[in-house]
């Protein structure tokens, strides 16, 4: 079983509520990866930072797209993760149910920070996520009801 094929089945499950629990849902997926992204600290770091370094570029870097996945990299930081909250918030379309929705970060350095090799995320973020994904959508549905 997909996941497209999980959301589907949901999504016919939850009814007239399908658009606001599909579109929470993919809400709380989003905040949950742009949090547990780690935000670069040069205090870890065995040589000194670039001049005028700030950490957050990793965090500023998801994006949602529906039905294909979008390769862009955002520039800039984003150390609160606000900013890739309110870009992955904006980009949800109110009809969520039923559609395939990506959750992306495409700056090149993910992967290894995926991979535990950042000291703030040694678990990653996406496995973390999925973990989570039954507990995010039980509670989707329930603020819904």
């Amino acid at each position: 079983m997909s996941f497209s094929d999980d959301i589907a089945r949901f999504a016919k499950k939850a009814g007239s509520n399908a658009d606001l629990v599909t579109r929470k849902v993919v809400l709380d997926i989003g905040t949950s990866l742009v949090e547990k992204t780690p935000v670069g600290d040069a205090s870890y770091w065995q040589s000194p930072p670039p001049p005028g370094y700030v950490g957050g570029h990793a965090r500023g870097g998801w994006s949602h797209s529906e039905g294909a996945q979008v390769v862009q990299e955002f520039e800039g930081v984003d150390p609160s993760g606000g900013l890739s909250i309110n870009r992955i918030a904006a980009s949800v379309p109110i009809h969520a149910a039923g559609k395939v929705h990506y959750i992306q970060n495409s700056v090149p350095y993910i992967q290894a920070l995926e991979d535990g090799r950042s000291r703030q995320a040694p678990m990653g973020m996406v496995g973390l996520t999925k973990v989570e994904f039954q507990g995010i959508i039980r509670n989707a549905a329930g603020k819904v009801k």
